[in-house]
């Protein structure tokens, strides 16, 4: 229960902090540390509701309350297909067989991580 509390709390500071980026910056006047800053805080905030969504899933699903290290493992690697969805708008290629390798190469890390851990 403590790591949930922890997760809770850097989720909410993360989305206060990518809140208060896009409400009083531009993206012309940020520069380099400020997209790096605003990705890393979009990562955190996605990491932290999936984080929450697996666990209410294995509550749900399994009756068991206790989360692993193993599910935060999960959490992360899931948690980077949004991002990489992102970075793929930002180049402007965006379609179906992109968003396709995108979920690919998230279930094999996935895959990768049930098998390794």
């Amino acid at each position: 229960m403590k790591h949930n509390r922890i997760v809770i709390s850097v989720g909410i500071v993360g989305l206060a902090a990518l809140l208060s980026m896009l409400t009083f910056m531009s993206p012309t006047n940020i520069g380099p540390f400020g997209v790096l800053l605003f990705f890393t805080t979009l990562y955190v905030v996605i990491f932290c509701i999936s984080s929450l969504l697996f666990q209410g899933f294995k509550r749900m699903a399994f009756k068991n309350s206790h989360q692993k290290s193993k599910d935060y493992l999960y959490s992360a690697i899931l948690a980077f297909g949004p991002i990489m969805l992102l970075m793929a708008r930002s180049f402007g290629v965006i379609n179906l067989w992109t968003a396709f390798l995108i979920l690919l190469f998230v279930c094999l890390a996935e895959f990768l991580a049930y098998k390794k851990a």
